[in-house]
């Protein structure tokens, strides 16, 4: 069941919000946009939290919010977690989450208790205060309570915000999991590029209170016409299967449209679904296939759309298979290459990550 959004909402004198979505039923979508573009005033919209000039919200084929109809936000069966965890301090973690059972009938909880806490990893924890817990600790503690109210949709503004780079990479496995279990939408907020890159699936671009884009996340990182595409950091989303393991040189093998990655070796299982993320400016370009050469991720491409970057350099933007690179290269390049749309080039690529 499709989320249907549509709100007018002026907080304030800087910007009106002023969106008409529909968004998945499930799985992880990402609201990205520079500060102030309306991301967390989207998230308070749909929670009943912001007065709205015209509002339509419809969730899992139920009225949330019409002309005639707003139910108040202690109504909307809503799980929110923000920036900060905002744990009672007096209270342990058990009963911090317990807290939000008070919101809900038993008949109405879908997902116990236990399964919020192994979900997030806090069986040793459930005992202790927020004072001794780690700032990724709380935070997941912060998540299992926004779930014990058995939320038709889970909204996150920016959760990993407060926390440092350790933290953050001790949550991220915790936040996978909620995108591969939960059978529930989930709205994430995040400034982060990388972040969005390895839990969503669907991206909402805003800016100024209007949505510039809206689609497949792997389609809104490559479009050239979008700010993603043109960022330090630039990115092609690829989806990939592992085919395999090559123990003498300790890689795995991943399978995609376009080829066959071999990245470092990993311990996933044959079948696994992954997603890699390729730099653009890891990726160059030749007219003919190298032999003598370290680079061993090698794809036929061909040449979709070219965009200037700045005075030396040019963004292409390249079909390999049936998925998208993008490659940054300096404009003498581009013209010894002889770079045009339907052009027949070898992409090669130096690096690439698997995130999940």
């Amino acid at each position: 069941m499709s989320i249907e959004a549509r709100f007018i909402v002026q907080p304030g004198d800087a910007f009106t919000l002023n969106v008409d979505l529909r968004l998945p039923g499930q799985g992880v979508t990402a609201i990205f946009g520079p500060s102030g573009c309306g991301k967390t005033t989207l998230l308070r919209a749909i929670a009943g939290l912001e007065p709205c000039r015209k509002a339509r919200l419809r969730i899992a084929g139920t009225t949330w919010q019409d002309e005639k109809t707003s139910l108040p936000p202690h109504q909307r069966p809503v799980g929110y977690v923000f920036q900060e965890a905002s744990l009672f301090p007096h209270l342990s973690a058990r009963r911090n989450i317990e807290y939000g059972l008070k919101r809900i009938p038993m008949s109405a909880q879908r997902i116990s208790l236990d399964d919020a806490v192994t979900l997030l990893g806090l069986e040793k924890l459930m005992e202790r205060r927020p004072a001794q817990l780690s700032g990724g600790e709380r935070q997941r503690v912060a998540i299992a309570r926004a779930l014990a109210v058995s939320p038709k949709i889970l909204l996150m503004d920016e959760p990993l915000a407060a926390l440092d780079l350790q933290r953050k990479q001790e949550i991220m496995p915790y936040l996978e999991s909620l995108q591969r279990q939960l059978e529930i939408p989930i709205l994430y907020v995040s400034h982060s590029p990388g972040e969005v890159a390895r839990l969503a699936d669907e991206m909402v671009l805003l800016d100024n209170g209007m949505v510039q884009a809206h689609g497949d996340i792997t389609e809104i990182f490559t479009r050239l016409d979008l700010p993603l595409a043109h960022s330090d950091k630039a990115a092609a989303l690829i989806e990939a299967t592992v085919a395999g393991h090559d123990d003498h040189y300790a890689l795995t093998l991943l399978d995609f449209s376009g080829g066959r990655f071999a990245v470092s070796r990993k311990n996933l299982p044959i079948g696994h679904r992954a997603r890699l993320r390729v730099i653009a400016r890891d990726v160059s370009l030749t007219l003919a296939h190298q032999q003598d050469t370290s680079i061993l991720n090698i794809f036929p491409a061909t040449v979709e759309t070219l965009s200037t970057e700045n005075e030396s350099q040019i963004m292409v933007r390249l079909k390999v298979g049936e998925v998208t690179l993008l490659s940054r290269v300096t404009r003498k390049s581009s013209t010894l290459l002889g770079l045009k749309p339907g052009k027949q080039v070898f992409a090669q690529v130096k690096s690439v990550a698997l995130l999940s």
